[in-house]
């Protein structure tokens, strides 16, 4: 009986290990704009521009208010900090050349820059909080 007992103490005990380090702390700043980009992008891909046309300014908010918060546990906020300041100036940029009518293909090529400077940062993040 006792080694039931400590079988399953064991073996509750790895369940509580593993789903512990899958829990990661949301950083609710990083979310909002992840839904904006994602509700621009991919429909970029498809050559789709009026969501992000429609929504620029937005990015530039969700962007500036990410910059601005402060990372919650188990982030970095020192190895994001230049990516951030990228994502910032570059939805910036992003929103006068729709304020300015640009063509859409640099519209595009802007848009998938800030993608990548996106996931840039969603890297260094995944990195943080698996440490």
């Amino acid at each position: 009986m006792k080694k039931v007992i400590s079988l399953l103490v064991i073996a509750l005990s790895l369940t509580g290990l593993s789903t512990q380090g899958q829990e990661k702390t949301n950083w609710k700043e990083m979310d909002a704009f992840h839904q904006v980009m994602s509700a621009t992008f991919h429909p970029a891909e498809e050559g789709k521009l009026e969501p992000i046309k429609a929504r620029s300014g937005e990015m530039v908010d969700k962007a500036v208010s990410w910059k601005k918060s402060k990372a919650p546990a188990g982030y970095n906020q020192k190895a994001v900090k230049a990516s951030l300041k990228k994502l910032v100036s570059g939805s910036k940029e992003l929103n006068q050349l729709v304020k300015d009518k640009a063509n859409d293909e640099l519209l595009k090529h802007k848009l998938s820059s800030l993608h990548d400077i996106f996931h840039e940062i969603m890297e260094k993040c995944e990195k943080e909080s698996s440490r």
